[in-house]
């Protein structure tokens, strides 16, 4: 793997770094530690330390004392039989704190399961994650015809409805530090992806959400609107989508 590919993955995972004093403050041990168990995505069962070190762009031996330590006080699980690892019990206390606390999930759901009811579509809540947006809560329609996606699944913030719209409605500071990360994420695809971006930033203005028709996965569509829940919290994102066959752009 080259270097550039390392600092790559790792522009991903680390927030950019603030200036002056403030850099003092930042851990990197406790952050590569947090990117380690960020590392495990919803369709994931075990993985080992070389995979993990691929994902995070760190290296192996800086890994596996991470992955000991976490299995230490029981935010992984080492499985003997594989040599591999899962998720601990203790990610799991901490996620379900979290939910339970974010009162706006009983709020928006019944809501949302009467908009996925009335439009045959699946109804997601999200919440951003670095550069990727985390479903909170989701309904689908009984009848529908739906992509495997549920609560704790991630979908891109630079080339989705909901991620974009988050963009939209974000303060103009953050949405350039992020628009800066994005692009060093993948130089080459930025041209594109900037004229994503900008195209959604023009259709919240004048709409009031984003449209994704094909964008992000050639046979999904869906349209997003962000809100701020809450004076002291970031903005969330609703979106409404489905495959193209059932969920038409008119």
């Amino acid at each position: 793997m080259s270097m550039t590919r390392k600092k790559t993955k790792v522009s991903k995972v680390l927030p950019a770094p603030s200036k002056g004093k403030e850099d003092r403050h930042f851990v990197t041990a406790l952050a590569r530690g947090l990117e380690v168990l960020g590392c495990f995505r919803s369709g994931d069962r075990l993985l080992g330390n070389i995979e993990i070190a691929r994902r995070c762009g760190l290296p192996k031996s800086t890994v596996s004392r991470l992955t000991y330590t976490l299995t230490r006080i029981g935010y992984l699980h080492y499985d003997e039989d594989s040599g591999k690892y899962r998720l601990g019990t203790a990610t799991l206390a901490l996620g379900s704190k979290m939910l339970a606390r974010l009162d706006v999930r009983q709020l928006a759901r019944p809501l949302m399961q009467d908009l996925a009811d009335f439009t045959g579509a699946a109804v997601s809540l999200g919440t951003r994650d670095r550069l990727s947006m985390i479903y909170v809560e989701h309904c689908r329609s009984q009848s529908a015809i739906t992509i495997s996606l549920d609560v704790g699944s991630r979908i891109p913030l630079a080339t989705t409805a909901m991620g974009r719209a988050y963009l939209a409605a974000t303060s103009g500071g953050e949405r350039h530090e992020l628009m800066d990360r994005i692009r060093e994420l993948d130089e080459f695809a930025w041209p594109k992806i900037r004229e994503g971006i900008e195209k959604g930033l023009q259709e919240y203005a004048e709409l009031g959400c984003c449209c994704s028709f094909g964008g992000w996965q050639k046979d999904v569509n869906a349209i997003a609107v962000a809100f701020r829940p809450g004076s002291a919290m970031p903005p969330m994102s609703i979106n409404c989508g489905g495959p193209a066959f059932t969920l038409s752009p008119e």
